[in-house]
């Protein structure tokens, strides 16, 4: 199933992500209603389920809360496709569901671009310009911990 990009910068820190004085949840739908509030105002009205993000360099720095990837998960983000994450923040959206994939693919796709994901394969397809991109596919461990809906729920279906 094709999903809708939404492009961002490069540099996109967690207080962009989801503004501080939002912090006071940790449910992911209450954090989701403000996503890029002050950045992307339409943002949190317009995003749909199974969208996807697609960023620069450096996606996610800044604050080491787990809160920005619960607001995209919330929003229904299915996956944030950028050149680099700021390792915190790739580390707590692996561990709460949240998959990610570092590709240099920021320059290939377009806000609105139709894409659909091949986690196994390793490979983005680009529906609006018929184009395919390669990534290197997460650690088998990584996306057993995705598949699971992230570290707590892995934990708990190994009990």
């Amino acid at each position: 199933m094709a999903a809708k990009t939404w492009k961002f910068g490069h540099n996109v820190d967690t207080d962009q992500i989801i503004p501080a004085e939002y912090l006071t949840t940790g449910d992911g739908k209450k954090l989701a209603a403000h996503a890029f509030a002050k950045v992307r105002p339409e943002f949190a009205e317009e995003v749909k389920e199974g969208d996807v993000i697609v960023a620069g360099d450096n996606f996610g720095c800044g604050s080491s809360r787990e809160h920005a990837p619960r607001a995209l998960i919330g929003a229904g983000i299915s996956c944030v496709i950028a050149r680099s994450f700021a390792r915190i923040f790739f580390r707590n959206s692996i561990n709460i569901g949240l998959p990610l994939i570092e590709a240099d693919v920021y320059d290939r796709l377009k806000e609105g671009d139709e894409v659909e994901i091949s986690f196994e394969a390793g490979v983005i397809r680009n529906h609006t310009r018929g184009e395919e991109y390669k990534f290197a596919p997460l650690p088998e461990f990584m996306q057993k911990l995705l598949d699971s809906g992230g570290l707590i729920p892995y934990i708990k279906k190994q009990k």
